[in-house]
């Protein structure tokens, strides 16, 4: 039994079903995938699918993209009550219909103080409407499947007391940092933060979120996993999100996964 850990997939199913079969993941392993699973890449419907088929000995964690994607449904339910449309979630065309109520209220009716200037940032639901025809009953379904998604799944690994995040963990003062308003906000968006202010004593932080393919940012290694040791807090962090989709502007960019026994780093 090995215990796998992958982050970021963006909608790039087919290179998560090659890395599937490169670790020749079998029904005695363990996979923890540390979210994102969404937006960017062209498969964010196939990932749902499969997430929401998923066999038992696969974890799924929460990442931003997912939180917002649910956030963008819950605004959509709150148009849909609020102006009494009476959408029939079983039908594609008045999910469309709804979709775009929605994006004309936000550009006609919000203020730049109301917190709802921003919406389907990517595209992704408007793909799924027009290109795969879900209802507005298939995007309540995956947001609340999304909702019933941990934040962080700790274990023990080799001696050290192992934390599998999106994007930071802390444990320290009881706080995370003091620019983000919650932990759980700690959780999906931190970055450099989440090795200044992030960690767990005697342990190892695994996490995404940051590409390592950004040049000015932190976790920058070329593509390949980020690894860096705190010897103050006696803390190995990892960022496995190496930009899987940005393959086709950046060459270096791949879908990568650790193993856990041994540490060992696959790449596809």
């Amino acid at each position: 039994m090995s215990i796998y850990v992958m982050s970021d997939i963006h909608g790039c199913y087919d290179a998560f079903l090659s890395m599937l079969e490169k670790i020749c993941f079998s029904d005695t392993d363990e996979l923890i995938l540390a979210g994102d699973y969404i937006d960017r890449g062209a498969q964010s419907c196939e990932m749902l699918h499969w997430i929401e088929r998923r066999p038992s000995n696969v974890c799924v964690l929460r990442g931003n993209h997912e939180e917002e994607f649910a956030a963008y449904v819950e605004l959509m339910l709150l148009l849909n009550r609020r102006e009494e449309l009476d959408t029939d979630f079983s039908s594609p065309e008045e999910a469309e219909a709804l979709y775009h109520s929605v994006k004309y209220w936000i550009c006609h009716s919000m203020t730049p103080d109301s917190g709802f200037g921003i919406f389907d940032v990517y595209g992704t639901i408007e793909s799924l409407l027009k290109q795969k025809r879900i209802t507005l009953g298939d995007l309540c379904r995956w947001a609340e499947m999304i909702r019933k998604m941990p934040y962080y799944k700790k274990l023990d690994a080799g001696g050290r007391t192992c934390i599998i995040v999106h994007a930071g963990y802390s444990e320290w003062n009881g706080k995370a940092d003091e620019s983000f308003e919650s932990r759980k906000q700690f959780y999906l968006y931190a970055r450099e933060e989440s090795i200044r202010s992030g960690g767990v004593k005697n342990g190892m932080v695994i996490a995404g979120h940051t590409p390592t393919i950004l040049e000015d940012e932190f976790a920058y290694n070329e593509g390949k996993v980020f690894r860096i040791y705190d010897a103050k807090k006696d803390c190995v962090f990892y960022n496995i999100d190496c930009g899987c989709a940005f393959r086709n502007i950046r060459p270096e960019a791949r879908l990568a996964c650790l193993r856990l026994d041994d540490e060992k780093i696959f790449y596809v």
